[in-house]
């Protein structure tokens, strides 16, 4: 692919002719004087899986919430650079940040269902909030989204239990069915496995190959196998000396991990360092 080829010889390039992906050019971000990334380019492709790694504290998190504008809710917090979703700027002037959140999803690191909800009301919030309101509507994209979640089978017959009553993978495939249920164009999952046992982890990691036919995904991970098991391209983040954020390479997964182009990528992937 073009793209792809295009990103291994210059993998900080964002290439304008990507359709229905996402390209960030220029990124910077802050958290008040504290400069968290830096000059952050990349093309991120549709129908593929992008794991974003990198050791703790090299702007990896910060990264996402600037794709679905959730930094600047950070007092103090600013951004600086493009975002481009479907060829719009989403830090263009008028451009209303609660529309990007409904476009690009996020599952967090520990699943976070409303507490007092019921599994239903938990995947309607984000579809009431968008205005709807018939009840045969809202039953239909609920299942439809609990569906997509591989859950629907699962809790059919609990949709009135409370969603904190379920598993730790339930409660985050739960909480990935209340992203869906909006229908993003976007999906970002920070660590999604991180507190999860290895069954729950297969599970979501099943889910995420086969969200990807029809979702942008991104996701941040810690874990090296996670991120070669799941993801098509991989992003290496890595702090920089005034400790902002970088991106050192970017590639098709498999050729970052079985012949990276900079030291400092194999020393990640093999351990001897982060």
């Amino acid at each position: 692919m073009v793209v792809q080829e295009e990103m291994r010889m210059n993998p900080g390039h964002a290439d304008n002719s990507t359709e229905k992906g996402i390209i960030v050019e220029g990124l910077n971000a802050w958290y008040g004087s504290l400069q968290a990334l830096r000059n952050i380019s990349l093309a991120i492709l549709s129908k593929r899986v992008t794991a974003i790694i990198g050791p703790s504290g090299c702007g990896k998190s910060t990264f996402i919430r600037c794709l679905n504008r959730m930094h600047e809710v950070v007092p103090g917090a600013r951004v600086q650079g493009k975002v481009l979703l479907a060829g719009e700027d989403i830090y263009a002037q008028g451009v209303d940040p609660v529309r990007v959140r409904r476009k690009v999803g996020m599952v967090f690191q520990r699943p976070n269902p409303f507490p007092t909800m019921s599994v239903f009301d938990n995947v309607a919030a984000g579809l009431k909030l968008n205005g709807l309101r018939r009840l045969g509507q809202m039953s239909d994209a609920v299942e439809q989204a609990l569906r997509q979640a591989a859950l629907w089978d699962e809790v059919k017959d609990k949709l009135k239990q409370n969603g904190t009553a379920l598993s730790g993978g339930q409660q985050q495939r739960l909480c990935i069915a209340r992203a869906l249920a909006v229908q993003p164009e976007v999906l970002l999952m920070d660590e999604p496995c991180s507190a999860l046992d290895p069954v729950a982890t297969s599970r979501i990691e099943d889910l995420i190959r086969e969200l990807k036919e029809r979702y942008i995904i991104v996701i941040v991970t810690h874990n090296m196998q996670q991120a070669g098991r799941v993801s098509d391209m991989t992003a290496f983040f890595l702090m920089s000396n005034d400790r902002a954020g970088e991106i050192i390479e970017y590639d098709e997964t498999r050729q970052m991990f079985t012949n990276p182009k900079d030291e400092r990528t194999e020393a990640y992937i093999t351990g001897r360092f982060g």
